[in-house]
């Protein structure tokens, strides 16, 4: 594990920015291939979603491999947050300015009509702050405490955005579930490892 981190420290930020582009740039490839199948914009859209979820995930496995495997990734988890906030933003811009083409009247209705867009609109939303206080200089303006409790906002988000993808498919189909699974098993392992932290606190009575 020494010699991993080692290595790991030889990894820039920048690099990390350079790998999360990859599923962007390969999709630009494949518009101009023509191999999006018969509906490009859903294609593109579904995939720019199920990236940011991808790395929502990853952004939630990086404490549970510090504290059980001893990998730590704690380094690169601003970065993985950055990329999944962008790839959310360009889901929601593509169904916004491709798919419906700013027909607003359209969105409002679809609203109502799938709920499923409501619950990814509200991880969207969730996920803002955590963009917007994602330097340094946040993290000194609200204080560490309040900075974590912050970004605690990264669960609800995550589980939103997997009901949304789960909803979405409308059928109940593997990989939707097995991201769904996986988020509620980060969350409950936080927050048992939360919950132990409390209790060692207490002082016993006596």
């Amino acid at each position: 594990m020494d010699r991993v981190h080692a290595l790991l420290r030889r990894v820039r930020p920048w690099m990390v920015y350079a790998l999360g582009a990859i599923p962007a740039a390969l999709l630009i490839l494949r518009i101009f291939t023509g191999d999006l199948g018969i509906d490009p914009v859903k294609t593109i859209e579904h995939r720019l979603g199920e990236v940011a979820l991808q790395l929502m995930v990853a952004g939630l496995c990086i404490t549970p491999l510090r504290r059980l495997a001893g990998l730590n990734l704690i380094r690169f988890r601003r970065q993985i947050g950055v990329l999944a906030f962008v790839y959310a933003t360009l889901h929601f811009a593509v169904w916004i300015a491709l798919d419906l083409q700013f027909r607003w009247a359209e969105i409002g209705a679809d609203l109502v009509k799938r709920p499923y867009i409501v619950i990814g609109f509200l991880a969207f939303l969730m996920l803002v702050p955590l963009a917007l206080t994602s330097s340094n200089a946040s993290i000194r303006r609200l204080g560490s405490a309040a900075w974590q409790k912050l970004h605690w906002l990264t669960y609800p988000a995550a589980v939103l955005a997997a009901v949304h993808f789960v909803w979405l498919m409308k059928a109940w189909a593997f990989e939707p579930l097995a991201y769904l699974a996986g988020i509620t098993a980060l969350l409950a392992l936080r927050l048992w490892w939360r919950a132990r932290k409390g209790l060692a606190a207490t002082p016993a009575r006596a």
